[in-house]
């Protein structure tokens, strides 16, 4: 027994050791709704972490000139924050009115997993609903100046993410973004950049808009894919950082945690391309009706040979096997099934005329087969299958037919399709699957150092100190399991195998061989089960047990001495538990080995 409570115990200490890891709560926290308004309950001490020096890493809320951006919020002072965001109040006016509405619920937070509880974000606390918010730039970025444009922020997917966008939007400065409660998804934008999922379709959103110099017209840029496929950031429930650094030269660089996860020129890696071709195809080039584009064609020439069978099987019975002799033709493979009932509610005017289900014919079982016999099918020697004509070159082949080119009208040539349209807000419109997006530190500058720099007093040190309280021995146990996944299978057995042979001995723990113990143990043993079970009775019935079973306590000298009885057996009653006695007496004697003993003599009641 004791054993199978240490077992459990330690099954209890795994679990209290696991399920802390799997909250995904650092210092713990409990969020209430109440009609879209989101209560933050923290702990009242952050948790602690230090670095490589041992240097306590601790968070406070970063310090900036605001010159050297062209907006930072890292939504830590929620009250100005606050007053920078605006909720959108728009509707769509593409789908239905009980679904049109930016009715999703913004609130700043803390995320689930604390790190620092000073370290607020913006969470999108809804899912399945449209949401939309956004705020001005301090300064507009115009793309006129030298200067590379930098956009940074961090993204937490406190849920993960099955299918929805965490991207944001650089609004295009115009008359129709100056009221911020009108955003919606036909905002005209400059920029969109950002993490997308759903399904199996992961993306990292850069799309431009672009001006067609010439009529004005706007197209949308698509960047390329990159190699790898990013999916961690949807289901590991950790801050990313996400930085598009798009420069006067033409060329961008996408970064995912400072890691360089696509680049290239605005001018090659998008589709459709920035400028048009040179030239095009005549529309009004036709491709003439004799024009042969075939270059293999059957030999005219060539004919069938006159033993050729088109028609002949690729199989045949075989004409040498014989029908073995228990061959039972007269016998049906299947049989009606002799047990099969009627149902009693069997209608035969609705239902037909009933017959019992078909099964197998018992004395088929016994023999090579029932039934019709057939030789068993073999190759055809004589199958050719249809013939057809040898192919050839085909002496008229004159090439694939392509039509004129001509030159393109609506070609145009920008060879700086940086200078986009000005950006005067930056927006994030939504709809998820999921819910508790957390947004983070989110800035636009147009110097890469002072990004760096930012970033290293904010996400740097927040994922140091996830790395430091996630660096104990189970992490380090689940990394391993994760790198080398047979590790899971020889671990469940080493924890099932104890644990199920404790709950079996458990079970079984009333049902013990007293005929096995009494082999070892000098205790009274009943003569058999009638007396036994006679004693029960009397003790039942407030009797003394037989002096049959009565245990004598009797003075005996020891080698020091005289010893005095055993008071404390002295008055048991004989009907102790066995097992249980004889146990206590032999631990008792073991754990006063260095003591006279006493020696315990018992009378023969015979």
């Amino acid at each position: 027994m004791r054993k199978t409570h240490s077992s459990l115990a330690l099954l209890l200490a795994v679990i209290l050791l696991i399920g802390p890891q799997f909250t995904n709560t650092v210092s713990g926290e409990e969020t209430d709704f109440d009609d879209g308004v989101v209560e933050s309950v923290q702990d009242d001490e952050p948790a602690l972490a230090t670095d490589e020096n041992g240097e306590e890493l601790v968070y406070e809320s970063p310090k900036y000139d605001p010159m050297d951006f062209h907006f930072v919020d890292h939504f830590d002072d929620t009250e100005k924050s606050q007053k920078l965001w605006v909720k959108s109040q728009a509707k769509k006016d593409d789908i239905a009115e009980e679904i049109a509405k930016y009715d999703g619920v913004w609130s700043w937070e803390a995320p689930q997993r604390i790190v620092w509880k000073n370290d607020i974000g913006l969470v999108l606390k809804s899912k399945a609903k449209h949401a939309a918010i956004a705020a001005k730039l301090f300064k507009p970025f115009t793309f006129e100046d030298d200067k590379p444009l930098i956009v940074q922020y961090e993204v937490t997917l406190q849920e993960g993410q099955e299918c929805g966008g965490s991207y944001i939007k650089l609004l295009s400065a115009n008359k129709a973004n100056d009221d911020l409660t009108k955003f919606n998804d036909k905002t005209p934008y400059t920029i969109m950049f950002g993490p997308d999922k759903c399904g199996n379709d992961i993306k990292m959103h850069f799309i431009f808009r672009h001006v067609n110099p010439i009529n004005g017209s706007i197209t949308e840029k698509h960047c390329r894919k990159p190699k790898d496929r990013l999916e961690e950031p949807f289901k590991d429930k950790l801050p990313h950082l996400y930085t598009l650094i798009l420069r006067p030269d033409n060329t961008f660089e996408i970064r995912l945690d400072h890691n360089i996860v696509n680049e290239g020129s605005l001018l090659s890696e998008f589709t459709p391309p920035v400028n048009p071709p040179r030239e095009i195809d005549d529309p009004n080039d036709k491709k003439p009706d004799d024009w042969d584009e075939r270059e293999k064609i059957p030999d005219p020439a060539a004919q069938k040979p006159e033993d050729w069978d088109d028609d002949a099987p690729p199989q045949i019975p075989d004409p040498s096997a014989v029908m073995p002799n228990d061959w039972l033709e007269d016998e049906p493979e299947m049989i009606p099934d002799p047990s099969a009932l009627k149902p009693d509610d069997w209608d035969v005017d609705m239902d037909g005329e009933w017959e019992a289900p078909l099964v197998d014919n018992p004395v088929c079982e016994k023999v090579s087969g029932c039934g019709k016999w057939k030789a068993p099918l073999i190759a055809n020697k004589d199958y050719k299958g249809k013939w057809r004509a040898p192919m050839i070159d085909n002496p008229n082949y004159r090439g694939k037919w392509a039509a004129r080119k001509i030159p393109n009208p609506e070609f145009f040539e920008d060879l700086a399709p940086f200078k986009m349209t000005p950006i005067s807000a930056v927006g994030i419109e939504l709809w998820s699957m999921s819910n508790e997006i957390l947004f983070d530190n989110l800035i636009i500058t147009d110097d890469l150092d002072v990004a760096i720099d930012y970033s290293s007093k904010t996400f740097d040190l927040k994922r140091k100190f996830i790395a430091k309280e996630s660096d104990t021995f189970l992490n380090k146990v689940m990394t391993y399991g994760k790198e080398n996944p047979w590790s899971w299978r020889i671990a469940l057995v080493l924890l099932v195998t104890p644990l199920a042979f404790s709950f079996y001995r458990l079970v079984r723990g009333g049902k013990k061989d007293t005929t096995a113990d009494a082999k070892k143990t000098d205790a009274v043993q009943p003569d058999d089960d009638q007396t036994a079970a006679d004693d029960d009775n009397k003790q039942e019935a407030g009797t003394k047990s037989s002096p049959k079973k009565k245990k004598s306590d009797l003075d005996v000298k020891n080698s020091a001495g005289d010893a005095e009885p055993d008071e404390e057996d002295s008055g048991k009653d004989s009907t102790e538990d066995v097992d249980g006695g004889a146990s206590e007496e032999k631990e008792t004697e073991e754990s006063t080995s260095t003591k006279p003993r006493k020696r315990r003599v018992r009378k023969d009641a015979s």
